[in-house]
């Protein structure tokens, strides 16, 4: 589906030039939903409140045009794991079914004062788990490109929700690539940033080391300045950094070509035996344009990458035990009806609650933790990731920008990656060592595969560099 505006700079001229207002664009977006409603991307709508919401802001600016905020006209979807005060948030799954957000995360916070307009929320992995968008307690969501396909996961909803022009701009996670590698399969431009960059406050947690509040839309532009307005220091997130959010500039132009950069690409990712032999060439040869604008390639070897999802997963799952054990049946979210006692109330609750694949993960996360395995898993998998991160820290000592695929292959169709967990998992190869190294990155699309899917491509940048890598993709998307 072409968008009506590919940036929010295209959407605030058309409304200075009195083209269209927030209720028109609101109305618009309502549309698109309901069009595309069999994807099922969206969880819940939030119509009359988006509308009442427009029709604000749209007086606010004919009193006083200059009083609007940064991102006044933007049209904003949330995963279903941020939390929204006064609505629900299930992560979809059913140990959270009919829950209601007592406070609103901080990105939520922040977006509303600069005047966005939420307007929905949109469908995901339980709790922030998968790579498919089929673990979900509300149904599958299906990709735009192709709807016998997965979107990809975790923010599966996020980037349907993009790529079928129901919204601008779409707030999702990144774990361990649950923005990025969506984006890819859709079309659309996935960012995750610095560790840290962006508050974590009010987003559920899966893995507390590699969560990331990400960002999906359709232009480097929209990211920035939506990224300038919810990053920053946060005093209900510790790990949330202390510097103030990144100053972007998008002028860095001679004679009309890109900044010259000095770009490394691992070679093993391009040899590996599991990428897609159209990917390879789309890869490379978009890597042969970059040089022939005049960027510095530079190969390099990385002896660590079947490591990254052996390290990834035993550290995730580790962490997503312990944030699990929360619910518990007692507290809050789902309690079972048949328990006779406590420890009833733990198990089945528990057993009813959670899916398939979450109490996978739960599982394997508390058996690396365990007193007889935990050196030799999640010990060991710890010093591999400082390893991991020392040599990509080298790398990028040396390069501006390190380069690789975003997705072994094409968007899979549905089923084919829920029947085989080790594949799903596998085809997190690329985008985990972002997580890994908390390091910040963005996936967009450079090709069509000859199956006529999307191919895209990853950039990662030196740890708190998100400017430069925006900066950078605006030249070299081009």
């Amino acid at each position: 589906m072409s968008p009506k505006y590919h940036s929010l700079q295209a959407v605030q001229e058309a409304i200075a030039a009195r083209q269209t207002n927030c209720s028109i664009l609101v109305e618009h977006y309502l549309g698109n939903i309901a069009a595309s409603g069999h994807l099922n991307a969206w969880v819940e709508v939030f119509s009359e409140e988006a509308i009442a919401r427009a029709r604000e802001l749209d007086e606010k600016y004919r009193t006083d045009p200059a009083a609007v905020g940064k991102l006044f006209g933007l049209v904003v979807s949330i995963k279903d794991v941020i939390c929204y005060e006064g609505h629900r948030i299930s992560a979809a799954s059913k140990m959270l079914g009919g829950f209601e957000s007592l406070y609103s995360a901080t990105v939520v916070e922040r977006l509303l004062a600069e005047d966005a307009i939420i307007i929905g929320r949109v469908n995901c992995d339980e709790f922030a788990m998968g790579s498919t968008t089929e673990n979900s307690a509300h149904g599958p969501t299906l990709n735009a490109a192709d709807p016998e396909r997965v979107p990809g996961g975790s923010s599966g909803g996020s980037a349907v929700a993009v790529q079928t022009d129901t919204c601008l701009i779409s707030i999702g996670s990144d774990t361990g690539g649950s923005v990025r590698q969506p984006a890819a399969f859709c079309g659309v431009m996935g960012f995750k940033p610095t560790y840290g960059r962006i508050s974590r406050h009010g987003l559920i947690a899966y893995a507390s080391s590699f969560d990331q509040i990400g960002i999906l839309g359709r232009s480097p532009e929209d990211i920035a300045r939506v990224l300038s307005v919810v990053a920053g220091p946060d005093e209900y997130d510790a790990t949330a950094l202390p510097h103030p959010p990144p100053v972007f500039s998008f002028s860095s132009q001679w004679e009309g070509k890109p900044d010259p950069r000095k770009i490394a690409f691992i070679e093993e990712t391009l040899t590996h035996p599991g990428l897609d032999p159209a990917i390879r060439q789309i890869t490379e040869d978009y890597l042969k344009g970059l040089e022939e604008l005049g960027h510095q390639l530079v190969p390099v070897h990385f002896d660590y990458l079947d490591f990254l999802i052996p390290a990834y997963y035993v550290l995730t799952t580790a962490e997503a035990s312990t944030n699990l054990s929360r619910y518990d049946g007692v507290r809050y979210g789902h309690r079972s009806e048949q328990a006779g006692n406590v420890e009833e109330v733990f198990k089945l609750s528990r057993t009813e609650g959670f899916g398939r694949e979450v109490k996978r993960r739960i599982m394997l996360g508390t058996f690396v933790l365990s007193a007889g395995f935990y050196d030799a898993y999640y010990a060991k998998a710890q010093k591999a990731r400082r390893l991991i991160a020392q040599r990509v820290e080298e790398i990028l000592n040396d390069c501006d920008l390190l380069a690789m695929p975003a997705t072994p292959e094409t968007a899979p169709k549905l089923g084919e990656l829920s029947s085989d967990p080790v594949k799903m998992y596998l085809s997190d190869i690329y985008t985990v060592l972002a997580n890994l190294c908390g390091l910040p990155a963005i996936a967009f699309p450079i090709g069509t595969h000859p199956e006529g899917l999307p191919v895209g491509i990853q950039l990662m940048a030196g740890k708190g560099k998100d400017a430069a890598l925006l900066e950078a993709v605006e030249d070299l998307r081009k």
